[in-house]
């Protein structure tokens, strides 16, 4: 096994190389602009860092948000291409689970709140009963709208809203590293995986004018 993780669904563009045993490459760069830009020299940098080249991946891992339309295709598109060019699965994630998952220390294994930044005063959010087990479907709220009973919280989400996090931990953003981590765990159990499709929870900033004014001749 040899899975190639990537996830650009928060500000954190990050590439990960794991061998079913453990994690032997990692890269992450924190720029909310630029994911485009920086995703595929992290994928050359980590394969270079492993000493392997792209055609020695046996799998793809991607973040599937929730997360910002435009980072969010980013990393899914890249993750489908990589996967129809090497005939290879292509295996989604989402990344609130995989910031859980990276959380094990910081949260010990009681319950806690995951949540990163959604913009528009708002947080994508979940509920989990430990590192590895969500109770709850990811949602966008704003966080004056959350009860969380005074649970640690783990994301930038957490981070950005004290009144609402006031136990808020690290880690601050996804690694690909822990995507990968996770998903190797769950595929050696025999267990599938979501399918690479984006998790977006509302309509992009971006939309089509309503009455606009037709300029095109007849």
């Amino acid at each position: 096994m040899l899975l190639l993780a990537l996830d650009t669904a928060t500000p954190a563009v990050t590439v990960a190389l794991h061998d079913g045993t453990s994690v032997i490459a990692a890269s992450s760069q924190v720029d909310a602009r630029r994911h485009g830009e920086l995703l595929l020299p992290a994928v050359d940098r980590v394969l270079a860092e492993a000493g392997l080249r792209l055609d020695a991946v046996t799998g793809i891992v991607v973040g599937v948000g929730p997360g910002p339309y435009t980072g969010l295709r980013v990393g899914l598109m890249t993750a489908d291409t990589f996967g129809l060019a090497l005939g290879i699965p292509v295996h989604g994630l989402c990344t609130l689970d995989g910031l859980a998952y990276a959380a094990e220390e910081s949260v010990a294994d009681g319950p806690f709140v995951v949540a990163t930044d959604a913009r528009r005063k708002e947080v994508y959010w979940a509920r989990y009963a430990d590192s590895r087990t969500r109770v709850t479907e990811p949602a966008v709220d704003r966080p004056g709208e959350l009860d969380i009973g005074g649970l640690p919280a783990v994301g930038a989400g957490a981070l950005l809203y004290p009144d609402t996090f006031p136990d808020a931990r690290e880690p601050e953003h996804v690694s690909a590293a822990a995507l990968a981590s996770l998903a190797a765990e769950r595929l050696a159990a025999g267990e599938e995986l979501e399918a690479p499709r984006p998790l977006y929870l509302r309509r992009p900033d971006a939309q089509v004018p309503k009455n606009y004014k037709v300029v095109t001749p007849k």
